[in-house]
């Protein structure tokens, strides 16, 4: 088991590529640890992203930077799908859930991975298999609300206002978060440092 879990703890799995890392990853984790009340954030460094085309830098670099970013007594920084050997969200979930079946997981990602959730492998079964925290990001919060996956499960969602009972809600369960917003963006980030 890993060092920092244990029976009848609330973690929230943060995964990305955190390609690279950045304050408004920090931001998404810091707003869903106070308003979820939670134990810890797990944030799991990906060997790659299976939706984006462009190859992912180096994972360890990433792991460091992310590690350093996430400094915090409640944060945990792993590469926990690559020890696992899993590409997709619902085969993770599923593994953690299996070998970890005393503590409740729930699912922590922006409005804009909201918006292409109905892209994600069985993102369905994902809905199904864990409370999911949503995190405003990105320009349009609208489209993201108004995406196939929050509409598919629209009976699922919990006022904002009563995020802090997700994590005793059994799933389908899905909260949209209240937070400041972000400009940062790996994307551009990674733009940036190529094209200075």
């Amino acid at each position: 088991m890993q060092p920092f879990l244990s029976s009848g703890q609330t973690i929230a799995l943060f995964g990305g590529s955190f390609d690279p890392p950045h304050a408004g990853h920090r931001l998404v984790a810091e707003a869903a640890l106070s308003t979820l009340a939670l134990d810890y954030i797990w944030w799991m460094v990906s060997p790659q992203n299976p939706l984006k085309d462009n190859a992912a830098s180096e994972l360890e670099p990433r792991l460091a930077a992310t590690r350093a970013l996430a400094e915090h007594p409640q944060f945990h920084v792993d590469a926990v799908e690559a020890e696992l050997g899993t590409q997709y969200a619902i085969d993770t979930v599923r593994a953690l859930k299996t070998q970890y079946p005393d503590v409740r997981f729930i699912w922590l990602l922006g409005a804009d991975n909201l918006r292409q959730l109905h892209q994600w492998k069985d993102w369905q079964s994902l809905m199904a298999e864990i409370p999911v925290a949503v995190y405003p990001r990105g320009t349009d919060l609208q489209a993201a609300l108004e995406a196939p996956a929050a509409l598919a499960f629209l009976d699922a969602q919990l006022p904002s206002a009563e995020a802090s009972q997700l994590k005793d809600k059994p799933a389908p369960a899905w909260v949209l978060l209240q937070g400041e917003l972000s400009p940062l963006s790996s994307t551009e980030l990674r733009r940036q440092q190529t094209n200075p």
